[in-house]
């Protein structure tokens, strides 16, 4: 495979990832070989190598075959994303080959969640099987056989989701002494977390200090309450974040998780605050990346299974159980087979994630993106909790935005801090565009357009943007009034904003929004180019109400006894209408996903 041209193509493919399939994994599950069909296979003996295209590149594999039987498969080369494509007990890389080799069938389940990395491995054993002289075609059909049942057990927590939030509360459940289940929909555990840049939010850390950055929780809290949209914060949870960010990370940093360096939440605001997180294999990402997050749930999955905890993969939990009086007394969920896992617990933890693969919601939630929009997350972040949440009469929040960023989906221009002249849907510019993503893409949204326009001439000095230039996807045109025929929008609007900008350039100051003198290039020269910009949605807000001690309330603001939730299903309060900062997604989660196992498990 090529690689990608820009960072984000990458996490444009990571959506492909999650094709719902059944799990690896799965408690319940059987499966054999079945000997008459694999009997017929006939090989010249020998090992055979080969590769097909992966998430990030190719994934080779070395298949060694007997006269009639593959005796051996070995992973030998990938560059697959940590805690997705490996890294996992229940991840490709770990599992496929073995059951490859039991099997003696091509037709072993695909892993959820990690759909891109099994069709490799799947496709490269199969042309090495093809090489040794044997059929592919037919190892695919084999059967493989499966046993569905029902499971029941106890519990003194049950949790449902394996991300980031769901982690850290059966770790902290678990290390109380508390027998916790999870119920995680997918094949491996991190959800949105994984596929993320694996950043890590925190004010007065010595890797800032290292940096030459003085901060504080206070200053953090200032910054947040700064975003619009902060009248939805509620400021008491969004301080204990702050206040405790430093000790969060440290509980991270002491499983295992380590941290590389901190940079810019953008490089006009300061001080700098985000963590970037690395592994053994230094592997760390920096600006926007993603794939990094494994970084953190690969430490975080261990630490649970170390302390006991256990996890049904391939479930999805879709009941929450109560008594004759309503009160909860644990969750069931459903396995791809459908059969069912009934966990009896006292102590129920909603942790499914948020909804931006659920274009309905999305619709609902923020009518002017609908459902045009990319997204990376998991496939599986369907809103689960919510619908979980209204079983039981839970108070939730329908927040009037989503985390949007407008970028080039073929070049990643928008955000790369690139600080050309950046338009709406309209053809009319709304913000300073050298400032946070989300500011720009804040305004752009605010102005009632589902997209906006970077405008560019050849002067341009961003890379991104002089890459992009050269892309057939670039409407590109003599003159403005060409260009606005391209565009679509009205020629006087445009020409009357590239004339404004360019006045402005000359001046050397910025009148209309206060973008930096040195930031304002002037659109000139033969040709004029237009990159569509259009929305790339990752974290959903609003969702379950929840107070500070992470318990979920009903619609009358009580808490509901025995329920609490934690991660992007119940961000109300942590976000206004724009996301402040890389990492502030996963240090919530992880924190009010500790204060909810915590309690969970005094609440035996």
């Amino acid at each position: 495979m090529k690689k990608q041209a820009s960072k984000f193509a990458a996490l444009l493919m990571c959506g492909a990832m999650v094709l719902s399939l059944a799990a690896c994994g799965d408690s319940g599950k059987k499966t054999e070989p079945s000997p008459d069909a694999a009997a017929k296979q006939t090989y010249t003996a020998g090992t055979y190598t080969a590769a097909a295209p992966g998430m990030k590149g190719d994934v080779t594999v070395e298949v060694t075959v007997s006269e009639d039987a593959i005796t051996d498969i070995v992973v030998k080369d990938h560059q697959e994303t940590y805690g997705i494509g490996y890294g996992l007990e229940t991840s490709p890389v770990e599992v496929l080959p073995m059951q490859i080799v039991e099997t003696q069938s091509l037709g072993v389940d695909n892993i959820t969640g990690a759909t891109i990395t099994t069709a490799a491995i799947k496709t490269a054993v199969a042309s090495a099987v093809t090489e040794a002289g044997g059929d592919a075609e037919a190892l695919k059909n084999v059967p493989v056989e499966k046993t569905a049942e029902d499971v029941t057990l106890d519990a003194d927590v049950v949790i449902a989701g394996a991300g980031a939030a769901g982690l850290a509360a059966g770790i902290e459940a678990s290390r109380a002494g508390a027998k916790v289940v999870i119920l995680e929909k997918q094949g491996v555990t991190g959800g949105a977390t994984t596929r993320s840049g694996g950043k890590l939010l925190a004010a007065g850390t010595e890797w800032q200090k290292k940096q030459g950055y003085e901060d504080t929780p206070d200053q953090l809290l200032e910054y947040m309450k700064t975003m619009a949209g902060a009248d939805q914060l509620d400021e008491a949870m969004v301080k204990a974040f702050c206040d405790n960010s430093v000790e969060n990370m440290t509980w991270l940093e002491d499983m295992g998780v380590m941290i590389y360096d901190v940079e810019a939440i953008h490089q006009s605001l300061t001080p700098w605050r985000v963590h970037n997180t690395t592994n053994a294999a230094g592997h760390h990402g920096g600006g926007m990346t993603d794939g990094f997050g494994g970084n953190i749930t690969v430490p975080m999955t261990e630490e649970y299974l170390k302390n006991n905890g256990e996890i049904f993969y391939g479930t999805t939990a879709d009941t929450i159980l109560k008594d004759a009086d309503g009160a909860i007394i644990g969750l069931s969920g459903t396995k791809a087979d459908g059969s069912k896992v009934t966990v009896n617990a006292k102590n129920v933890i909603i942790a499914t994630g948020g909804y931006a693969s659920n274009r309905e919601m999305t619709s609902r939630y923020a009518a002017s993106i609908g459902d045009k929009y990319a997204t990376g997350v998991p496939a599986g972040n369907l809103g689960d909790g919510l619908k979980l949440g209204e079983q039981v009469n839970a108070k939730i929040f329908d927040a009037p935005e989503i985390q949007t960023v407008y970028l080039n989906y073929y070049s990643g221009v928008g955000i790369n801090e690139e600080a050309g002249l950046i338009l709406n849907g309209n053809g009319e510019r709304v913000a300073n565009e050298y400032t946070y993503m989300y500011h720009v893409a804040d305004a752009i949204f605010k102005s009632g357009t589902d997209h906006g326009w970077y405008i560019a001439s050849a002067n341009e000095t961003a890379p991104t943007v002089q890459y992009a230039l050269t892309l057939d996807s670039t409407l590109k045109a003599s003159s403005l009034e060409e260009l606005a025929g391209l565009m679509g929008v009205d020629a006087k609007v445009l020409t009357d904003q590239v004339t404004r900008y360019n006045e402005l350039c000359a001046k050397g100051v910025d009148e209309d929004f206060g973008k930096p003198a040195e930031k304002m290039i002037p659109i000139e020269g033969d040709t004029y180019y237009a990159l569509s910009m259009n929305p790339s949605v990752t974290v959903s807000f609003g969702g379950l109400t929840t107070d500070i001690n992470a318990q979920v309330l009903d619609t009358e603001n009580n808490p509901i006894p025995g329920l609490y939730a934690a991660g992007e299903v119940a961000f109300t309060g942590l976000f206004g209408d724009e996301y402040p900062c890389c990492g502030m997604a996963i240090g919530g989660a992880v924190y009010y996903g500790r204060i909810a196992g915590q309690l969970a498990a005094a609440n035996k």
